[in-house]
C-alpha cells in the first residue's frame, strides 16, 4: 500500500447490525478500509459476506449501526456514488442488450463517446478472450462466466476510486482467472484504486489481496494483514473451524 495513503480512510463501520427474523446475519463492531487496500473477506456459506457488500452499497439497509464512505453515511448521501462502482451478480446487468449496447450506455454515464468506448475496450481482447464483443447475441444469453466477464470490465469501466466485487473469479475459466488478477492488481498499482473483493478461493484472494478480513456468522473473526504464511493459515483455519488463525 502507498505510504501516502495509509491513514487516509475510506470506509468506515461502525456497531453494523443485520438481522433477517431472530437470525444475526451481520454484527460488526468496528472495521476500517484505507484507500489503497485491495481488501479480501472469505469466510463460508452464510458468513455475512454478500449481505455486507450490499449494506454498503445501500441496497439493504441494517437494523443498526452504519457504514461510512469518505465520512459520509452510505444511507443517507448519494456522495459516494461518485467515485464507487461494483459488480455484484447478474442482477447488475442490462440483460436484454447486447455487451456492446451495455458498455456504450455505462459509458455514456461517464461522458464516454462510442468511440472512447471502442478505445476502452480494446484492452479487453485477452479478458473477453474473443467470447463477447460482436458474438451478436443478448447479455441474457451468455453463460455466467462471459456475464462476469461483462460486469466487471463495465465496473473498472467506471474509473473507480473504490471497487466492490462479490466472488469475481467464480465462473470463470483457469486462464480468465489468471488475467483477472493480473487486472486487479493493476488497478491497485496504476490507479491505487481501493478494492474490496469476496472469494471462496483462497489461493486467488490471498494473491491479489494486501489484507484478508474472515467472518464467521456475521462477525470478523480475524483482520489479517497479507504475508508469506497467509495462505496456509486460512487453509488451517477452514480445515479446522476450531483452530484461529494465528
Amino acid at each position: 500500500m502507498p505510504k501516502a495513503l495509509e491513514n487516509n480512510m475510506i470506509i468506515e463501520i461502525k456497531q453494523l447490525v443485520k438481522t433477517y427474523g431472530s437470525k444475526t446475519v451481520v454484527n460488526i463492531e468496528n472495521l476500517q478500509i484505507n484507500e489503497g487496500e485491495t481488501v479480501g473477506v472469505v469466510g463460508n456459506n452464510g458468513a455475512g459476506k454478500t449481505t455486507l457488500f450490499r449494506m454498503l452499497l445501500d441496497l439493504i439497509r441494517p437494523q443498526a449501526g452504519e457504514i461510512r464512505s469518505e465520512n459520509k453515511n452510505v444511507s443517507n448521501s448519494d456522495h459516494w456514488k461518485s467515485y464507487t462502482a461494483s459488480y455484484l451478480d447478474e442482477g447488475f446487468l442490462i440483460d436484454y442488450l447486447t455487451p456492446e449496447e451495455y458498455f456504450e450506455f455505462i459509458g455514456s454515464l461517464q461522458n464516454m463517446s462510442k468511440a472512447d468506448v471502442r478505445e476502452y475496450l480494446s484492452q479487453y481482447r485477452e479478458f473477453f478472450n474473443g467470447e463477447i464483443l460482436a458474438s451478436g447475441k443478448y447479455i441474457r444469453d451468455f453463460s455466467k462466466g462471459n456475464q462476469n466477464k461483462v460486469g466487471i470490465a463495465a465496473a473498472i469501466m467506471q474509473n473507480p476510486k473504490l471497487l466492490v466485487l462479490d466472488e469475481p473469479f467464480a465462473n470463470l475459466d483457469p486462464t480468465t482467472q489468471i488475467r483477472l488478477k493480473a487486472l486487479l492488481k493493476d488497478l491497485n498499482i496504476q490507479q491505487q484504486t481501493t478494492t474490496i473483493i469476496s472469494s471462496h478461493d483462497l489461493n486467488h484472494v490471498t494473491d491479489v489481496c494486501s489484507r484478508i478480513i474472515l467472518l464467521e456468522k456475521g462477525v470478523v473473526v480475524q483482520d489479517l494483514q497479507k504475508n508469506e504464511n497467509t495462505l496456509q493459515q486460512l487453509q488451517h483455519y477452514f480445515s479446522d473451524g476450531k483452530n484461529v488463525v494465528a
